[in-house]
């Protein structure tokens, strides 16, 4: 398959076409279709490789067609005509040839296998007092416009509302195709420069948030907490009141005592859902804290360009007056905050992407000589 490809490249490609075969036996099993968890994955799998194998098959074309253009243009003697035509396409035959080699090259990359799960969105708020969790209001309606752009379904899992009308903590739940593939570069610290509005002066001022991207465990390979590392505890719910206050004692908050990690819910109408809704954020964050630790020591010997995804580290900053964007991690500046802020995040996410895509293949060169 695909001829004219590096033999690493050629090896993997012969390797996916052969599940392919596996796969379209696979979804083609009674047995495998009445498993309806079995047959989502095996078909999501078989979307990414016959995407793959699509893109092979176009590489494998376009050589063929290089090949008989070069032909052509032997053949051609004095015909200028024929001759102007064989140059042209060589020259776009070998353009295409190079972009899908690329394009092949980056598809074949290890692929993190979380990135197909929902996520959890933390944002909290951090210096700069009633402006920090204005800003942090700001930020999950971002998320949440993005979302709604993208079709995904968002959810509150908690929320701690400030006086202002901003958020000290909030907890956004996302669901769809690829959701923590595409926000996990969000993890770090977000600051944001404008006049807040209870600056009566006109003076810029520079707050704060962190966000935090967590995978949602898959059940089968969740972190099995054992009760008598739990500690629940039920209060009543806080919020502005009106018709939705909640007047029992329904919120749920659980500590996981071996860690001291904390995961709290009182979103939803009933303590069983409220219960249920913080052990998936506790969950998650136990697992994001083995992850950041196994990040870590990988860190204490290489320094990732898209970074570590701690809290600690800056990673934007968001200009209001100047109407700029920049992720300090690439230097890319956008000057459409207006529309970022809307959830456009589409440009943001493709950078990040292609930055560890560009990473990730300097890494395979480096160890494989390719």
């Amino acid at each position: 398959m695909s001829a004219g490809l590096a033999p690493s490249l050629a090896s993997s490609l012969e390797r996916l076409a052969q599940r392919l075969q596996e796969l379209d036996a696979a979804l083609s099993d009674p047995v495998i279709a009445a498993d309806n968890r079995r047959f989502r994955d095996l078909s999501r799998e078989h979307a990414e490789v016959s995407g793959v194998c699509d893109l092979a098959q176009r590489h494998t074309q376009r050589q063929l067609d290089l090949d008989t253009a070069r032909a052509l243009l032997l053949e051609a003697g004095d015909d200028a005509d024929m001759r102007d035509m064989a140059a042209q396409e060589i020259t776009e035959a070998e353009a295409e040839i190079a972009q899908l080699e690329a394009a092949l090259q980056t598809a074949l990359l290890p692929k993190d296998p979380d990135d197909a799960r929902p996520a959890f969105v933390e944002i909290r708020a951090g210096t700069g007092g009633d402006e920090s969790a204005l800003f942090a209001a700001d930020l999950a309606r971002m998320y949440t416009r993005h979302a709604e752009r993208m079709g995904w379904q968002c959810e509150v899992m908690s929320a701690s509302e400030s006086d202002l009308g901003g958020y000290k903590e909030v907890v956004l739940r996302l669901e769809g195709p690829n959701v923590y593939g595409q926000l996990k570069f969000e993890s770090g610290g977000h600051r944001v420069q404008r006049v807040p509005v209870t600056e009566t002066q006109g003076r810029i001022h520079t707050s704060a948030c962190t966000v935090a991207v967590l995978p949602e465990p898959d059940e089968a390979e969740a972190v099995k907490l054992n009760p008598a590392d739990l500690r629940i505890d039920t209060f009543r719910a806080s919020g502005a009141g009106g018709q939705h206050i909640n007047k029992t004692d329904s919120a749920v908050r659980v500590v996981h005592l071996p860690t001291g990690i904390v995961a709290e819910c009182q979103d939803g109408r009933s303590q069983h859902s409220n219960k249920a809704k913080a052990l998936q954020v506790l969950q998650a964050r136990i697992q994001e804290k083995e992850r950041s630790e196994r990040a870590a020591k990988e860190a204490a010997t290489r320094k990732s360009l898209v970074g570590s995804g701690d809290r600690s580290d800056r990673i934007r900053t968001y200009n209001f007056p100047q109407g700029r964007f920049t992720d300090h991690r690439i230097n890319l500046t956008l000057y459409k905050l207006g529309s970022i802020m809307e959830g456009e995040l589409d440009d943001v996410i493709a950078a990040m992407l292609s930055a560890q895509a560009a990473e990730q293949l300097a890494e395979l060169e480096a160890s494989t000589g390719i």
